[in-house]
């Protein structure tokens, strides 16, 4: 689909810390940038991007890989359509043939709705500019709105026809599928069976991924209809969860990081307003309370976040439980209330970006400050509400990670509420309490379903033990399991240092690599890893090693087989330490002097661990059968063996 040529190119060109800054902040430490993985809910950075390496790893969840692996992860698309995403972002031009009709069939669903979402996309855009029902109607919306065209052109809006079917109509007749249209939720059936389009007669605010990709629609009714909601969304599918997206995210980020905060917003036209005003690092929650998804999709670009509302308390007091969660990620919330009467997207056209950050600057206050003086209202002098109150403030507080921050916190709502501050740190303490023991019990209870599906799974996998004499009559020596560890070290010294010169043969002056070295001693003895992955390396080292440029290294990080990449990646991220040599002369040894001692000492206790492994065995088997000669003179074979390799491994 990509010539290898230009995937090479890609690869060359695509630095992996550019590429992961543009979804996570980034600070340096050392030789490596750190930040907050975007894998895994964390609250201290153990997400490590290695540009000296191209490489990625977060030492949290394990994830770990190249640009194309990182991309393939974030935006859940497959290695080709990753390599595509990277080609346009360093604009490398990407020669692709036309796809037969078996390769057609054999993309997956996701890349299928995301196509049949970027073709909506143009059908609703072209709607709106090019018919005479979308200027009049649609584009007569945004006019009214205030929406300039290049704000109208930015966010990609548009228009969808009040034919009931134009849209699915046109979706079939470009090709795409009646299973895709009605799992991205473009078209459903109706009552009568009939294909309708979800957004028939609105006005269309696509939804998009951080990369820009459109992932969802949202539509707005021009009619004024009580029967017929305002605001349709596209359904949760396999691309689209709602819960983990921000309308705006796309455009908003590098104004985020630049900024060092994000504002967020409800609605669509909120966010469209304000960056017409000139603020562009600001996000929707469209509607919904804040998910755990999209406050990590924040925390990945800024700690700082300011909400504004516009003095609707019971939308305020609705979303109190979802800003708390942001409190237990260690974000820094600020709350602005607006004038009455004035949302952000009336505000934001009403004043320019200098007048409505100063308005922020002015009038914002930290959220528990915001939530004690809402909820004092209500209470007034109501002792049972003052106490629910109370109750309230504090359990917003004992979520928050950092000690500081709450003993601030603490000694503010002592203040505001007229209470002792020991009063209030013992109930933030039972509340940290109680919420510890949930958390184990909820652990235990993991655990013991975990060790009961082990159970089931390990007594599923029995079978026959395999009788010594079989054993010993095979010509091929399958590691077990129990030999992951120096399998896996010996698989490690032969990406990280496989090409590299060895020693010379005496008899013919030839160098023998690492890697040569390495699988010679194995094939000499018959050797076969119990891992599947490391016998594919294997075969791949000698399928390539003599290739022109071969470095092992750069051959496994970016083979275009994925799960050796990731492999080969996760080896490349582990510590590794070559053996120290210590010489008389105290000359320090040089990295080849090292692995001339280190690689046969892997390959010696390899040997070693597995002849020890075959002598209990045999030793089972001579206890079974009486004083069988035979095995008794395997058994001093083996043990001879065994003292030459610790011999030759300095082990005597």
């Amino acid at each position: 689909m990509i010539d290898p040529l230009t995937v090479s190119r890609i690869m060359d060109a695509a630095r992996i810390e550019e590429v992961v800054s543009d979804y996570v902040t980034l600070r340096r430490r050392g030789v490596n940038l750190i930040g907050l993985c975007p894998f895994h809910d964390e609250k201290t950075g153990s997400f490590t991007v290695s540009p000296a390496k191209g490489i990625f790893k977060c030492f949290g969840c394990g994830k770990g890989g190249n640009a194309v692996h990182f991309i393939m992860e974030y935006e859940q698309v497959s290695y080709y359509e990753a390599l595509k995403l990277l080609a346009k972002k360093y604009n490398i031009e990407v020669q692709e043939r036309e796809l037969t009709d078996e390769e057609k069939n054999a993309q997956n669903d996701r890349e299928s709705m995301f196509m049949l979402n970027d073709f909506a996309r143009k059908f609703f855009t072209e709607q709106l500019y090019k018919t005479e029902e979308g200027q009049n109607i649609g584009m007569a919306y945004f006019r009214e709105r205030g929406f300039r065209d290049d704000m109208i052109r930015k966010f990609q809006l548009g228009y969808c026809p009040e034919r009931r079917d134009a849209f699915n109509k046109a979706a079939l007749g470009a090709g795409y599928k009646t299973t895709y249209i009605e799992k991205t939720g473009l078209a459903y059936a109706n009552d009568h069976g009939q294909m309708t389009d979800r957004f028939h007669g609105r006005v269309i605010f696509p939804v998009h991924t951080l990369s820009g990709k459109v992932v969802a629609f949202g539509g707005r009714i021009l009619k004024k209809d009580n029967k017929i909601a305002k605001y349709v969304n596209s359904p949760e599918s396999e691309i689209y969860h709602k819960s983990n997206e921000l309308y705006g995210i796309f455009f908003a980020k590098q104004a985020i990081v630049k900024q060092d905060c994000c504002y967020l917003v409800e609605g669509y036209t909120d966010v469209i307003s304000m960056h017409q005003a000139g603020i562009e690092n600001v996000v929707a929650s469209s509607g919904t309370s804040l998910t755990t998804g999209q406050i990590r999709l924040l925390h990945r670009f800024t700690e700082n976040i300011t909400i504004l509302y516009d003095g609707d308390n019971a939308g305020i007091k609705a979303s109190l439980r979802g800003i708390d969660m942001l409190l237990e990620e260690g974000l820094n919330i600020k709350v602005l209330l607006l004038p009455d009467g004035e949302d952000p997207d009336s505000f934001a056209r009403k004043n320019n970006a200098a007048d409505f950050i100063a308005y922020i600057q002015q009038h914002q206050v930290d959220f528990i400050r915001f939530k004690t003086n809402l909820l004092l209202q209500d209470a007034g002098n109501d002792p049972i509400k003052r106490s629910q109150l109370i109750q309230d403030i504090v359990r917003s507080i004992s979520v928050i990670p950092s000690n500081i921050v709450r003993q601030v916190y603490i000694k503010d709502c002592s203040n505001l509420l007229d209470i002792d501050e020991k009063t209030l740190i013992h109930a933030i303490n039972n509340l940290k309490i109680e919420k510890k023991e949930k958390d184990f019990q909820k652990q235990k209870s993991e655990e013991a379903r975990q060790a009961t599906a082990a159970n089931e799974t390990d007594k599923s996998n029995e079978k026959p033990a395999e009788t010594i004499p079989d054993a010993l009559q095979a010509t091929t020596l399958t590691t077990a399991s129990k030999f992951e560890s120096i399998e896996r070290e010996i698989i490690q010294t032969l990406v990280r240092h496989g090409e590299k010169e060895l020693y010379v043969q005496p008899e013919t002056g030839e160098p023998v690599s690492v890697g040569e070295y390495i699988i010679h001693e194995l094939e000499m003895d018959g050797i076969v890893f119990n891992n599947p992955l490391y016998m594919q390396i294997i075969d791949e080292f000698k399928a390539h090693c003599h290739d022109e440029g071969f470095v092992a290294e750069k051959f496994y990080k970016f083979h275009i087989n994925d799960k050796i990449s990731q492999l080969a990646i996760d080896l490349i991220a582990e510590k590794y330490t070559l053996s120290k040599i210590h010489y008389k002369t105290g000359k320090k040894p040089t990295e080849i002097d090292q692995l001339h001692e280190s690689v046969p000492r892997l390959i010696y206790d390899l040997k070693i661990q597995l002849i020890q492994e075959k002598q209990k065995q045999l030793t089972l088997l001579l206890k079974q059968a009486g004083q069988d000669r035979e095995i008794i003179a395997h058994l001093m074979q083996l043990k001879k063996i065994e003292f030459q390799l610790s011999k030759a491994a300095g082990r005597l």
